[in-house]
């Protein structure tokens, strides 16, 4: 995968499709042009008559079974040209989903890309040279090239663990549960889809679970080259995305589905995996609740394009041994149990890609993993979608708010933000808004959560995040039973955006979840937000205006800074309290930062929305990176985290489509990357992930610049190697005035108080520590 798209399906078409008039990065959405729908002949694996091996052609793959152990399995373009040549594996099974962009011989089942210098398998008509025999056409999908509604209407769905077919003939694995038996349906559903265990039996993943106890009917289902199901496992390719396509079509056909229509729910994995889902745009998914979602996992796995060695290589190390056969447990026990689909299933697990060395190779983005590239998706998506997350999340981040303004919108949508973790939003904070919506676009019910389950609900919050919560009130009882459409009228009549304010500060006890007050926005930023900038200036101080004269101060690059542990918590202890998490938050020592500060504020102070600092910058190698943090000093001498942003400075060209007035966003592609000359200065502008806090009067805001590492838990970063000793250099006035640019917020209801250290939720306090800026050359 390079720096530049080569077709491979030999059609000159082809080439027109994949980069519109200014995009930088590849066409996401790839179908083979000038060709019409598949017809069932073109579906599902081809016993091939000239080579004798079986050739399944899926969404950009082609997998090739009943070839000899080593035997070399050629794949042709539609010109007769073989494109990629690979040795099969002692299965006799090899899989094409990447092409070199020079023919290559390579064998298969090793985990690796045959190069990172080439493409995907576009969309297109292709065939197998085997033993000297060449066969028949087949046909390379892409996403939007779906089987006809026959297809989906005759699979049959019972209650517990079974299979659906997929347009190429792969089964994943489902398990479903209903509320009651089959006769007396139909129920309203929603659909559980990742890579973890959603199909295990009688183990239901936590959204299925709630919703299962709340009176919905629940399926599970297992991605591809997961669990018991079939396919090679990879990423959140377009395959996968098909696949969440066809699974959807499949389960809204069965009878005992209310209204033929499903909803999508999960957190994390299958939060982001149901935006891939909605982006392929199947007609019978009523709506979708992802929670604590990314918006790209290149840019998850290279924030600001310096390489995450924290959680995201972990958790990419971890699918690919969840992917391998019997990878997950519970899919052995069943295979020891008779279960020979899943049995099968297992064969080609081989050919799975090593997720940790395939993310670390890209060290730029490749264009063709637009397609995996959400905020170029969800403008795709149709269905009304309730979309949460926590700014700090110490899993996935908080790039998430860069999705609101690339919906569409005309369809409706219901974001909620808030300081906080990743499991935050199964909380007793966020878990009845959430019930709400299913209701209303799922179960097109009022929400109405019977007295039993609110008052037994408290002891599972209490277990789960360490607070004695019950579910909220049933906000819309005055409309029962039957005025649905008033209640809805009521519901959607809600601001589209809420912002819940200080999570943890006034809870009980301290640190848990939990808001002191929700702030009502139209949009995020809001439409009033005022566009406010601070200059680094002399003194350490952040000013209204940029210094006349040229001043620069610079600190000591650390490449090892990223490596720095900074907690010894695991992913499971961020659910509990604030106050217990063993978060080592330090400051970098002197001369390793430069920092600078407001005077101490006249007036409380919000900032709501991402921004950027705009930064002059001599990098003093030719290579390097810097992460700006963003933190309160309050009166009472403390420090409290608030946001940070990264970029590696060689990466110099902004996403032109997607930057706004608020977003800085960069394309991270080879072309639009520069090595850097030492002592001449580079302007760069450091995108800052989106973030809403209360500088209280009496605090200073209070910006840092410093080589990447320290801030985040379960982060970690490689940074670029230098020099000893290299010196980096920020500007501060004339002709290189270096400033902080983020949306002001006046007009809101502040709660009164400062919150006590270390209770506000993913944002960790320290003791304040005054930096003496070193003046550049000194």
């Amino acid at each position: 995968m390079g720096s530049a798209l080569t077709a491979c399906s030999g059609n000159d078409d082809a080439a027109a499709k994949k980069a519109p008039a200014g995009d930088p990065v590849a066409k996401f959405v790839r179908t083979a042009p000038g060709m019409a729908a598949p017809s069932a002949a073109e579906l599902g694996p081809h016993e091939d008559e000239a080579t004798g091996l079986t050739i399944t052609p899926g969404v950009e793959t082609l997998t090739v079974t009943g070839a000899k152990e080593s035997a070399a399995v050629a794949l042709e373009n539609s010109d007769g040209q073989v494109i990629l040549t690979l040795l099969a594996d002692d299965e006799g099974q090899a899989h094409f989903a990447y092409i070199p962009d020079k023919p290559l011989t390579v064998q298969s089942g090793e985990g690796d890309l045959p190069t990172i210098d080439g493409d995907v398998l576009f969309p297109g008509i292709y065939r197998v040279r085997f033993g000297g025999k060449t066969s028949a056409d087949v046909r390379v999908l892409g996403v939007d090239e779906v089987a006809g509604d026959d297809f989906y209407a005759k699979q049959k769905l019972g209650d517990g663990f079974g299979y659906v077919t997929m347009r190429d003939g792969v089964t994943l694995s489902v398990d479903v549960s209903l509320p009651g038996p089959i006769e007396d349906g139909p129920y309203p559903t929603v659909v559980e889809y990742s890579g973890y265990s959603p199909s295990k039996p009688d183990e239901p993943q936590p959204g299925s679970m709630i919703a299962g106890l709340l009176g919905f009917a629940t399926v599970g289902v297992n991605m591809r080259g997961t669990g018991c199901s079939g396919g090679v496992f990879e990423v959140f390719n377009p395959a996968q995305q098909a696949d969440g396509y066809d699974a959807i079509e499949a389960i809204a056909a069965q009878s005992w589905v209310k209204g033929n229509k499903v909803g999508m729910v999960g957190l994390s994995y299958a939060g982001i995996a149901q935006l891939y889902v909605a982006s392929t745009r199947p007609p019978h998914l009523a709506a979708i609740a992802p929670q604590s979602v990314i918006d790209d996992p290149w840019r998850e796995q290279w924030p600001g394009g310096v390489y995450n060695g924290g959680f995201t290589k972990q958790w990419l190390e971890e699918r690919t041994r969840q992917a391998e056969a019997g990878g997950q447990s519970w899919d052995g026990e069943r295979i020891a149990k008779g279960d020979k689909t899943c049995g099968a299933n297992q064969l080609i697990r081989s050919q799975n890609l090593d997720f940790g060395k395939f993310g670390k190779a890209l060290v730029n983005f490749p264009p063709s993993a637009a397609a995996r590239f959400l905020q170029l998706l969800v403008p795709r998506i149709e269905v009304p979608t309730f979309l949460t997350g926590g700014y700090q999340d110490e899993q996935t981040g908080g790039r998430f708010p860069y999705l609101f303004n690339k919906f569409d919108p005309d369809t409706f949508h219901r974001f909620k933000l808030y300081n906080g973790h990743h499991p935050d939003g199964y909380s007793p904070m966020l878990i009845t808004d959430w019930y709400e919506f299913l209701s209303f676009y799922v179960a097109g019910e009022i929400p109405n959560i019977a007295d039993g389950i609110r008052q037994a609900s408290g002891s599972v919050f209490e277990e789960n995040f360490g607070i004695d919560q019950n579910f909220g009130e049933n906000r819309f009882a005055d409309h029962l039973p039957d005025d649905f459409e008033g209640a809805k009228a009521a519901y959607d009549a809600e601001s589209p955006v809420q912002v819940l304010v200080e999570s943890g500060a006034d809870t009980n006890p301290v640190g848990t979840t939990g808001e002191r007050v929700r702030w009502d926005f139209d949009q995020y930023p809001p439409k009033d937000a005022k566009k406010t900038t601070w200059y680094f200036d002399d003194d350490r101080l952040l000013s209204d205006a940029a210094p006349s004269g040229e001043g620069a101060d610079s600190f000591e690059y650390e490449p090892d800074s990223g490596r720095l542990a900074t907690t010894s918590a695991s992913s499971t202890d961020f659910q509990y309290s604030q106050t217990k998490l063993p978060i080592h938050y330090e400051q970098a020592p002197e001369g390793n930062l430069v920092a600078y500060a407001t005077p101490e504020l006249t007036n409380d102070l919000v900032l709501a929305g991402p921004g950027y600092l705009d930064m002059w910058v001599k990098p003093g190698a030719d290579d390097g990176a810097v992460q700006v943090d963003l933190t309160e000093v309050r009166p009472d001498g403390e420090e409290t985290y608030v946001q940070s942003g990264w970029l590696a400075l060689q990466h110099a060209g902004e996403y032109a489509e997607l930057t706004d007035e608020y977003q800085v966003e960069y394309t991270f592609i080879q072309r639009d990357r520069e090595v850097l000359k030492p002592d001449e200065w580079v302007h760069r502008r450091v995108p800052i992930m989106g973030v809403t806090h209360i500088f209280r009067k009496g605090s200073r805001l209070r910006v840092s610049v410093q080589s990447p590492g320290r801030s985040r838990p379960l982060w970690s970063f490689v940074n670029p190697e230098a020099p000893a000793d290299t010196q980096v250099t920020i500007g501060r006035g004339g002709e290189h005035a270096t400033s902080l640019v983020m949306p002001k917020v006046d007009g809101l209801e502040i709660p009164e108080g400062l919150p006590a250290c270390n209770t506000l939720r993913g944002q960790p306090c320290r003791d304040y520590i005054e930096v003496s800026n070193t003046p550049a050359g000194e």
